[in-house]
């Protein structure tokens, strides 16, 4: 097996700088008690101006006085750190995010479908780039010495085992991620690498260091099997991005809705599903008590998850809707994710450039004219042509068995008069409706005119004349 490691070295701060327009801004996250803050992470600008991490935030606006702060939030670090997991499961069935801060897959079983390690390592660095996230990747036979690789240098690629021992016995044992401080406490004892670490008596490291240190080798060499926490995606969809501002009108609020419309899509390539129903949730902060919020429900006739369809139903439906009160954050949930399934296309597809899809089409018109105005039938189990069509609802319905049918039926039968009229086939004899005041007793024959046209057309029960015509066949 093989291990790809994809160490997130600044995800706190990337949760962040994601959701800005201008994210090249100074910024820095903040975290401590209000009267005591001190800086948790700076971007390049503002490490640029002089701010570092650990700094008290009032010799930050000492240094820049127009730095933008944000509170450090531990709990949506660990939301996106899930996601970035979630991402990595569309990539290899095993996956884990155990450890805080990376996310590591197996990269083997994955060559056949994405391709050999470089190219497998060019679309994880795209894809992530798109996202919005800093990385660094390595590539090692264990979980654990890739880990320690991607700390090292970024791009470090060992595929054997014996590659792997003569390089991590290079590594100082503060960049080893030994458990608690014990790479500190190591180098202070005069052990410098994983070389002399391991030529120590095991027993005398059992006693200062405990087990762990001694797994944690083990495991890192290949030596003992690495038992990892496997991630595995769950079965909804729920993102939240805080504005850290009020916005009152529609056009503040598209750059995060594109956001969270390409991590929902994220997630749905990751499950191979689409979606059909979600709602976008606009909070507003609560004057007296609480925080209230307005949902803006999206609906579709099937299941998709193209980002840029999605995008611009959803902001047509968002523009619609009135903002009753400022907007401080805005969260997207998607409950039903039924299964995807793409619309065929020709080979050779001879549609013109500017025209769009149907799906497209469709979705863009209801979204503009309602969901009323435009809507699919579904057969309705009556037997009467005039009621055997509903507009679909969702619910299931076994379509009946009965013979062809006219595209063209007329809203109400008209006598059909004419020379030379031949019966095709028929009849056919329905009998129905005695229980809603719609009783009809009618003979159907499809029948050919002089001009060749095939009319759907009946007649009395029994008879042969006085032809009612209903529909046109095409």
């Amino acid at each position: 097996m093989l291990w790809a490691c994809i160490l997130l070295p600044q995800l706190a701060l990337d949760s962040v700088l994601r959701r800005l327009a201008h994210p090249e801004k100074p910024l820095a996250l903040v975290t401590g008690p209000a009267h005591l803050r001190s800086l948790h992470a700076v971007n390049a600008s503002a490490a640029q101006a002089g701010l570092k991490p650990g700094m008290r935030l009032s010799a930050a606006h000492a240094l820049l006085g127009d730095v933008a702060t944000v509170i450090h939030d531990a709990q949506a670090e660990a939301r996106w750190h899930r996601f970035l997991a979630a991402w990595a499961y569309r990539h290899s069935s095993l996956v884990s995010a155990q450890w805080p801060g990376c996310v590591v897959l197996e990269a083997r079983a994955s060559f056949r479908l994405l391709g050999p390690w470089p190219r497998f390592e060019a679309r994880l660095r795209e894809e992530l780039t798109a996202l919005g996230f800093a990385h660094r990747i390595a590539l090692a036979p264990t979980p654990r010495s890739a880990r320690v690789l991607a700390g090292l240098r970024d791009g470090l690629a060992v595929t054997s085992a014996p590659a792997m021992h003569e390089l991590l016995d290079r590594v100082p044992v503060r960049r080893a991620v030994l458990p608690d401080d014990g790479g500190e406490r190591l180098h202070r004892m005069g052990v410098r690498d994983l070389r002399a670490l391991r030529v120590l008596p095991r027993d005398s490291l059992r006693r200062r260091f405990g087990v762990e240190l001694l797994a944690h080798l083990d495991r890192l060499y290949g030596d003992a099997d690495d038992p990892l926490e496997l991630y595995a995606p769950p079965d909804h969809f729920d993102s939240r991005i805080e504005l850290g501002y009020e916005v009152e009108h529609h056009p503040p609020l598209l750059f995060p809705l594109r956001r969270l419309i390409g991590d929902l899509c994220t997630y749905l390539s990751i499950r191979d599903g689409g979606v059909q129903r979600f709602i976008l949730r606009l909070e507003h902060e609560g004057r007296d008590s609480g925080c209230t919020h307005t949902d803006v429900e999206v609906g579709l006739l099937a299941a998709e998850r193209e980002p840029a369809m999605l995008f611009e139903l959803t902001r047509n439906r968002l523009e619609r809707v009135a903002i009753p009160r400022p907007v401080v954050a805005m969260r997207l949930l998607a409950r039903e994710l039924p299964p995807f399934v793409p619309a065929a296309r020709d080979l050779f597809d001879a549609r013109a450039q500017q025209s769009l899809p149907w799906p497209q089409l469709r979705e863009r018109l209801r979204a503009r004219l309602g969901d009323q105005a435009v809507y699919r039938v579904a057969p309705a189990g009556d037997p009467r042509p005039e009621r055997a069509w509903r507009r679909d609802d969702g619910r299931p319905m076994l379509e009946p068995a009965l013979p062809p049918r006219p595209a063209w039926l007329l809203p109400q039968p008209v006598p059909l008069r004419g020379q030379g009229l031949r019966i095709v086939s028929g009849p056919e004899r329905l009998e129905s409706g005695w229980w809603d005041d719609g009783d009809a007793r009618r003979d159907y024959y499809v029948l050919e005119t002089a001009q060749g046209q095939r009319a759907w057309a009946f007649a009395p029960v029994g008879e042969r004349g006085r032809w009612m015509l209903h529909g046109w066949f095409a």
